[in-house]
């Protein structure tokens, strides 16, 4: 007899073995996940914003005849996979959470010709902030899905609804983007683990961009082995189990500056406890100032690159039909247009030479701590107001925004407890180091 499946609990391999051993096929899994989408997923504030069932229950079908032929399957076959709407599917519109995109994609994006070729069903296009420009995930279109964990608060974005998805059980797994934390903040405020590659390590074709500079493609999952089965899908590498790696003798760097101002009480006391859990495994924590973050805010000035390049990639549509933004992101892009050509290649040098910088900090380091987010998930009604929606925009994309800025990888994991709101633990590490980053991520996880 069959054990009832479910995608709630579950990790990857576990759902990956559950279906060798026979105890649920493929379509039982897409089953529970489009059962949950349609009891939970709200009209009025959608997790969902399309549904691809045809090609789900395809896929999952076709997964389910390649098992019972005794045919070598890939490494996600069956899982069910949700897709932020900003990437390319095949006759799907890629609207990027906007109104005014019509055309559907002829071709899908090359992540999502990686995840079909392993063996993915992909469920759908899932929620965001309008073209993924803020850290909070409202959206005046299509609604803001819920926070799982803490009714009435903000989801974080802009992978908004793939994060929500993952929580409640309507898909294995999500793929975001991350241009200043969009797949890390909301992993974090949704008690999941969130993976920021080095951005040169995923391709982004067939990606509507925010910034060229900034974006990266990561994984939004239930544990640091889910994402690193992903992130060897969506790279193009070899999945291989993570390897264990002791704590002890490591050395972590927590900046004594900027990334801890300005935290509130549930994630001062939830970074503590984790940082004296490590502590305790053996490794080192060393607090030190950090004067390359301190100098970050220069990079952000007028919008920085991410209004330049944003505005580059909407100033004709701005003008066709520029009344059907949401004003709060709008307002943002249009920034760029004071920044001249001079300025952006200004940016282009600050940027390079404080990327040196970051790296020959961190060589010191195995890695960097911080809360993923200063401050828990604001309250629905916090965000009201235009001037408190971008103070908290800012302050929750400070932290994470670090690792794009200077295009490090990092990685959030949940570090709160049963009767805490959630807000994440961030490890980054220097560019290139992404496997070994996952792997004392998994022992980071383990400890916590």
């Amino acid at each position: 007899m069959k054990t009832r499946a479910g995608t709630r609990e579950p990790t990857l391999q576990a759902l990956l073995e559950g279906m060798r051993d026979g105890r649920w096929q493929s379509t039982d899994l897409l089953d529970a996940c489009f059962s949950t989408i349609d009891s939970k997923d709200n009209p009025a504030a959608r997790v969902y914003t399309k549904r691809f069932d045809r090609t789900a229950r395809a896929e999952a079908a076709a997964a389910d005849r390649l098992k019972a032929g005794g045919v070598p399957a890939g490494e996600l076959s069956g899982l069910p996979i949700a897709l932020k709407a900003l990437f390319d599917v095949a006759g799907e519109v890629t609207h990027s959470g906007s109104r005014g995109w019509q055309a559907a994609a002829r071709q899908d994006a090359l992540i999502v010709s990686r995840l079909r070729r392993a063996g993915a069903v992909i469920t759908g296009h899932t929620n965001m902030t309008e073209f993924a420009y803020s850290g909070l995930g409202l959206n005046p279109h299509y609604g803001t899905p819920d926070n799982p964990l803490a009714p009435g608060r903000i989801p974080g974005g802009s992978s908004s609804g793939a994060a929500v998805a993952v929580a409640e059980g309507m898909a294995a797994a999500a793929i975001g983007t991350d241009t200043g934390g969009s797949v890390r903040i909301p992993a974090a405020f949704c008690g999941l683990v969130g993976f920021k590659p080095s951005q040169q390590r995923i391709p982004r074709d067939g990606t509507f961009p925010l910034s060229d500079s900034l974006d990266s493609i990561g994984p939004i999952a239930r544990s640091v082995d889910c994402c690193a089965r992903l992130d060897a899908v969506l790279s193009g590498s070899q999945y291989r189990p993570l390897a264990p790696t002791a704590l002890k003798g490591r050395r972590y760097v927590v900046p004594s500056d900027y990334m801890l101002d300005g935290m509130d009480e549930t994630v001062a006391r939830a970074f503590s406890r984790s940082l004296k859990s490590l502590s305790d495994a053996g490794a080192s924590i060393i607090d030190a100032p950090a004067p390359v973050l301190s100098a970050l805010p220069e990079l952000m000035e007028g919008g920085g690159l991410t209004a330049a390049e944003s505005f580059f990639v909407h100033r004709q549509s701005l003008v066709d039909h520029g009344d059907q933004y949401d004003p709060r992101v709008r307002s943002r892009i249009e920034r760029g247009a004071a920044l001249s050509a001079a300025d952006y290649l200004e940016l282009l040098r600050r940027r390079r030479e404080r990327k040196a910088q970051a790296d020959e900090w961190l060589r010191d380091y195995d890695g960097l701590l911080s809360p993923t987010v200063p401050v828990v998930p604001p309250r629905m009604e916090e965000l009201a107001s235009d001037e408190q929606y971008a103070r908290l925009n800012l302050l929750i994309l400070r932290n994470p925004t670090v690792a794009n800025l200077l295009d490090l990888c990092a990685i959030t994991l949940p570090n709160h407890g049963p009767d805490e709101l959630p807000g994440g633990l961030m490890l980054i590490g220097r560019n290139g180091t992404d496997e070994a980053l996952l792997r004392q991520a998994q022992a980071i996880e383990n400890v916590l």
